[in-house]
């Protein structure tokens, strides 16, 4: 029963949804880095429940540093990032306590924590901890940004609808980049957006959600970063991945379609432009679990919403008789707007371990050696 997961630096998450707080506890960050509090209230901006398309659920969000931070510059020591809940309606719940909600984790909760777990709102299974997810993870991409490796992510597909895909153009991809971390809904077309937000309209009105998946990229990653086998950069980011609600898949580069390819098709050919690229990106900047200079191309899945309004068929964990479910409460039709700077933040806490692992076995490594 843990909560935490890194190497070089650890995130220990805690708190459940309707407690007093959420919060996150990272540890092994390097000492002197001055942080951009701003940066951080506009990472969690992206997170907040906004208009008809998400939940009726709003908090305020506010990080509030209570460790590991002096006069504006990280200590070294663990730091500690705590948000209050504010605005929980307990009450929507205790009258289901019982009834498993399809597509939660009530019934497994049951089995591994013998109805001593917090039940309501999801309890720790809730997305309200990505929350404290975000707030780490914006303080590694200013880490990262710092050394000029950026971060972003599109929503791919909505449901049936698609954006333009990113750009194998490096300098274009990295304008895409950097105009998506500035919206709240994050596509490269504009034009579909609209479509996009009326389909989540159209699912809320029918008491229904959607899902979809979301494109992410790297940029400017060092070559030779990753720990093969279990470290490696799809091991690590994958764990991470999963750990977020809602997620159930993961792919990078090309993923699934490689299965639909030959070899002379999947394999991307090496080129010199100033220094060693590869002609295609197929396997998505990653060769052997270790960063080979091409952005990193992630493909992450994010299923519906499992709170929907429609009547459903369920059984009582106490009776253990079959029940009609009508829940109550805010929900969102929804979270794949909101879930982009989720899975941004903690692409961005596993790739910073995993360069501090370059970085340190950099101290004891030897000059490359060239044999005839």
């Amino acid at each position: 029963m843990k909560n935490n997961f890194g190497t070089n630096i650890s995130m220990t998450i805690f708190g459940e949804s309707h407690g007093p707080c959420i919060g996150v506890t990272l540890d092994g960050l390097p000492a002197g880095f001055k942080l951009d509090l701003d940066k951080i209230d506009k990472d969690m901006e992206k997170r907040k429940a906004k208009g008809s398309i998400s939940t009726q659920r709003h908090e305020e969000d506010k990080v509030n540093i209570v460790s590991g931070y002096f006069n504006g510059y990280t200590t070294g020591t663990s730091l500690t990032l705590l948000i209050k809940n504010t605005n929980t309606q307990s009450k929507d719940y205790s009258e289901i306590q019982y009834r498993l909600r399809p597509g939660h984790a009530d019934f497994s909760a049951y089995e591994k924590y013998h109805g001593f777990q917090d039940y309501r709102g999801g309890g720790h299974f809730s997305g309200r901890l990505t929350a404290a997810i975000v707030a780490a993870g914006s303080i590694c991409r200013q880490i990262l940004e710092s050394k000029d490796i950026l971060i972003g992510s599109h929503i791919e597909q909505l449901y049936t609808l698609y954006d333009t895909p990113f750009s194998n153009e490096y300098p274009k991809l990295v304008n895409q980049i950097h105009l998506l971390n500035k919206k709240d809904f994050a596509v490269i077309n504009d034009q579909v957006a609209h479509n996009m937000e009326q389909a989540i309209l159209q699912a809320k009105d029918e008491q229904d959600s959607i899902g979809g998946i979301l494109e992410s990229a790297i940029l400017n990653l060092p070559s030779g970063v990753g720990e093969p086998f279990f470290d490696s950069i799809e091991s690590i980011l994958s764990h991470l991945l999963f750990s977020i609600p809602a997620v159930k898949g993961v792919s990078f580069g090309a993923g699934f379609q490689l299965a639909s390819k030959k070899g002379s098709e999947a394999n991307d050919s090496f080129i010199m432009e100033d220094t060693i690229k590869t002609k295609t990106n197929n396997n998505g900047g990653i060769n052997g679990g270790i960063s080979n200079g091409m952005p990193i191309l992630i493909h992450t899945c994010i299923k519906p919403t499992p709170s929907i309004y429609k009547t459903q068929e369920t059984v009582d964990y106490k009776t253990k008789k079959a029940q009609k479910l009508n829940i109550k409460g805010r929900h969102d039709p929804c979270i794949l707007h909101r879930a982009r700077i989720v899975v941004d933040s903690m692409i961005a806490f596993g790739i910073l371990d995993l360069l501090m692992s370059k970085n340190a076995n950099n101290i004891l490594e030897k000059e490359t050696i060239y044999e005839s």
